[in-house]
C-alpha cells in the first residue's frame, strides 16, 4: 500500500507543480501585456522589474491554484486511466477512495496552506505590488530627445532640436525655454551645435552649445510692461547642466497603502468592520439626535401635529389637513397661516436635503467600505474550500475521462475554470452593488460547483459509464424515440458544407 501511495504521490506532484507554474506564467504575461505602456521607455532598472514580477506573481497565485488543482488532478488521473492502472489497482482489491486518499490529504493539506497563503502572505505581497506599480506608473519617461519634438520631461525646462546626428549626442538647431522662474517664455536660448553627454556620476545631463544667443526679457523693472525691456548675450560656448535626479524612481511610503481591504488580514480585516459598523451606527443615532433637536420634534409635539407617532401608508394624505386645526392656534389671517406653511415646508425640504447628503455622502460610502471588508474577509475562505472542490471534480473525472496528457484535460479544466470564475465575478459585483448578500454573492459560484464535484466523485467511486459513448449508444438503442431523433440528426445536411 506504501508504494501505491508513493506512486500517486509522485504521479500528482509533477504535474501540479507544472501546471502552477504555466499558469502563473500565463497570468503573468497577461499583466505585463497590460501594464507594458507603463514600463516601456522609463528606464527602468533590472532589479525594479524583477522585483515587480516577484510581486505580481504572488498576487496571481489565488487565480493560478485552484486550477493547477483541477488540471492536475485530471491530468493524473487521465493518465492512470488511459493506461489501465486503474483498472489494475481495482483488480488487485483496492477501492478508489484507498487509492486517492494520500492525494485527498494533499489536496487538504493545499488548501490549508492557501488559506495561510491569503491571510499572511497575500496582503503583504498585495502591498508591495500596489506601492510599486503605483511608484513605476507616476515615474516619468527617460530622457530621450527627438527631433524637431519639444520635450519637457525635465522640470522647468523645455528643449527641442531640429536635427541629431548618427552618434545620438551631437544636435543641431538648439532651443531651451527656461521656466524655472515661473514667469513664462522670458528666457530663451537658440544654438546652431549642441552636444549632449551624462556626467561621470550618471546624475546630470551636459548640453555643451555653440554659436548661440540668449534672449531674455526683463520683467524685475518698473513699468516692464509698457517698455518690454529685452536682452541678448551672444556665445560661443555654453555648457548647461540639467539635474537628472527628477526622473528616477520615487518609492512611495507604503503606509499610504496598508489600510486598504485587500491588504488586510483576517484579523485585521474584523477589526476594520467593526470600527466601521460602529462608525455607522453612531452617526446614524447622532444624526437622528441632532434632527429632533434642531425641529423640536419630540414626542408631544409630533403627537399635537400628526396625532400618532407613526403614520400608516394609506393615511398619509391626511397628514396636511391635521395641520389646519393646529394653525388655529396662530393669527386666524390666511396670510399668516400660509406663510407658516410656506415656511414649514421650506423647513421640511432642508431636512430631506440634509439626509440626503448625510446619507449619500457618509453612510452609504461606509456601508460599501464595510461590504469591501467582507468580500475579502469571505475570499480568503473562499480559496482554500476551492481548492479541494476542485480536486473532487479533476480527480473523479479524470478516472471517468481517462484521457491524460495536455490535450483534453486542458479544454475540460479551462471550460470548468472559466464558469467558476465568471460565476464568481458576477456573485461578487453583485453583492458590492447590494443585489445579493455578501456571503451568497461571494460563496455563489463554490455554491454551484459543489454539486458537481460530488455528483463527479460518486460516479467515479461507483464506476459508473459516465462518459462511455458504449453504453450511451446501447441505452440509445433502448428507447426508440431517442433512437429515431440520433437517426434524424444524422440524416440533416448542412448546405454550406456539402461537398463541390
Amino acid at each position: 500500500m506504501k508504494r501505491l501511495h508513493k506512486y500517486m504521490l509522485k504521479s500528482y506532484l509533477g504535474p501540479f507543480f507544472m501546471t502552477f507554474l504555466i499558469a502563473l506564467f500565463i497570468l503573468l504575461m497577461q499583466f505585463l501585456w497590460k501594464y507594458v505602456d507603463d514600463l516601456v521607455g522609463k528606464g527602468l532598472g533590472l532589479e525594479v522589474i524583477l522585483r515587480l514580477m516577484f510581486y505580481a506573481s504572488a498576487t496571481f497565485v489565488p487565480l493560478a491554484l485552484p486550477l493547477a488543482v483541477l488540471l492536475s488532478s485530471l491530468m493524473t488521473f487521465g493518465n492512470l486511466g488511459e493506461h489501465y492502472e486503474l483498472v489494475s489497482i481495482k483488480s488487485s482489491g483496492i477501492s478508489l477512495q484507498k487509492a486517492m486518499q494520500p492525494l485527498i490529504i494533499l489536496a487538504v493539506i493545499i488548501s490549508i496552506s492557501a488559506f495561510l497563503f491569503s491571510n499572511y502572505v497575500f496582503p503583504v505581497a498585495n502591498l508591495k505590488f500596489g506601492s510599486l506599480l503605483y511608484d513605476v506608473r507616476q515615474k516619468k519617461l527617460a530622457f530621450n530627445l527627438n527631433e524637431g519634438v519639444f520635450d519637457n520631461e525635465l522640470n522647468g525646462y523645455v528643449l527641442r532640436a531640429g536635427r541629431k546626428a548618427k552618434d545620438n549626442k551631437t544636435i543641431y538647431d538648439v532651443m531651451i525655454y527656461d521656466h524655472t522662474n515661473r514667469m513664462g517664455d522670458t528666457k530663451v536660448t537658440v544654438a546652431k551645435k549642441g552636444l549632449m553627454e551624462l556626467s561621470p556620476n550618471q546624475r546630470h545631463l551636459v548640453i555643451s552649445l555653440f554659436d548661440g544667443y540668449n534672449y531674455i526679457e526683463v520683467v524685475n523693472q518698473r513699468g516692464y510692461r509698457r517698455n518690454h525691456p529685452f536682452e541678448e548675450i551672444k556665445f560661443k560656448k555654453q555648457i548647461l547642466s540639467f539635474d537628472l535626479s527628477q526622473l528616477d524612481l520615487n518609492h512611495t511610503n507604503e503606509a499610504l497603502f496598508k489600510n486598504n481591504y485587500s491588504m488586510l488580514n483576517v484579523k485585521q480585516l474584523d477589526h476594520a468592520i467593526d470600527s466601521l459598523s460602529m462608525f455607522v451606527k453612531e452617526r446614524k443615532i447622532a444624526f437622528q439626535n441632532n434632527s429632533l433637536r434642531s425641529f423640536n420634534l419630540n414626542k408631544t409635539t409630533r403627537k399635537l401635529i400628526l396625532g400618532r407617532k407613526k403614520i400608516p401608508q394609506k393615511n398619509k394624505a391626511k397628514i396636511i389637513p391635521v395641520l389646519y386645526p393646529f394653525l388655529k392656534n396662530f393669527e386666524t389671517n390666511m396670510d399668516a397661516q400660509n406663510q407658516i406653511l410656506g415656511y414649514a415646508q421650506q423647513r421640511a425640504r432642508s431636512a430631506k436635503d440634509n439626509l440626503l447628503f448625510h446619507v449619500n455622502r457618509i453612510i452609504k460610502p461606509k456601508e460599501q467600505l464595510i461590504i469591501r471588508h467582507e468580500i475579502v474577509w469571505n475570499q480568503k475562505f473562499k480559496l482554500s474550500l476551492a481548492c479541494l472542490i476542485f480536486f473532487f471534480i479533476g480527480a473523479p473525472l479524470g478516472a471517468i475521462i481517462r484521457k491524460g496528457g495536455l490535450g483534453l484535460p486542458v479544454v475540460i479544466s479551462v471550460i470548468f475554470f472559466v464558469i467558476y470564475h465568471v460565476i464568481s465575478v458576477t456573485g461578487e459585483k453583485a453583492a458590492r452593488t447590494g443585489e445579493m448578500s455578501v456571503v451568497f454573492g461571494v460563496w455563489l459560484s463554490t455554491i454551484v460547483i459543489l454539486p458537481l464535484g460530488l455528483f463527479l466523485t460518486y460516479k467515479a467511486t461507483s464506476d459508473s459509464p459516465l462518459l462511455d459513448t458504449e453504453s450511451w449508444q446501447k441505452y440509445i438503442e433502448k428507447h426508440e424515440g431517442l433512437k429515431k431523433i440520433v437517426d434524424a440528426l444524422r440524416n440533416v445536411k448542412i448546405p454550406f458544407l456539402k461537398k463541390k
